[in-house]
């Protein structure tokens, strides 16, 4: 069935047409609410609550884009008002100048698998996880990130710079360990 006569048919209240469409886009969906989470349980909440709005909002989907697309910036907002509501993730969330690492314009070349990088961006704290993201992976500009998270352009433009900076760093010293590994050999 294809995506335009799937809704159709949840818009009706099928469950088997519902359960359809959350098999087909919930393992795509989950692995973007846990690029902005620290655990697979956080992650797993907020994929119940974007798709709880997907369903619910459903009516709105005007056809003139991808399902997954729309489904997907659902989730996006979810996790973001998420990690703006969760204590946990609220101390982390802060776009200030303190605690803030130089920026280096070295690029180091080394490669990298994407589970590694992966796991790199998720080490990041919060606000930089959340904006790198959001530019980098999602493919937000800095005056839509700074409209979705309520700050500057600007903090946007300089929060992704040190994100992109700090990773470079840890890239750069994954480097060197792999080198001195090889040269103690």
């Amino acid at each position: 069935m294809d995506d335009h006569q799937l809704v159709k048919e949840c818009l009706k209240g099928k469950t088997a047409a519902q359960r359809m469409l959350y098999d087909r886009f919930a393992s795509a969906m989950l692995a973007v609410c846990y690029r902005y989470t620290k655990s697979i349980a956080d992650a797993e909440d907020v994929l119940q609550d974007g798709f709880v709005k997907a369903f619910k909002n459903l009516h709105q989907f005007k056809f003139e884009g991808e399902l997954g697309g729309w489904i997907r910036r659902i989730m996006v907002t979810t996790a973001i008002n998420y990690l703006k509501k969760n204590s946990r993730y609220n101390s982390e969330l802060v776009f200030g100048d303190e605690h803030l690492h130089a920026v280096s314009a070295y690029q180091p070349h080394m490669a990298l698998e994407a589970k590694e990088l992966a796991n790199l961006i998720r080490q990041l704290p919060a606000g930089y996880q959340t904006i790198f993201n959001l530019y980098a992976v999602e493919g937000y500009n800095h005056l839509e990130i700074g409209k979705i998270l309520g700050i500057q352009e600007a903090t946007s433009r300089s929060q992704y710079a040190r994100a992109r900076g700090l990773l470079i760093q840890w890239i750069e010293q994954k480097n060197n360990e792999q080198k001195t590994t090889v040269y103690a050999r």
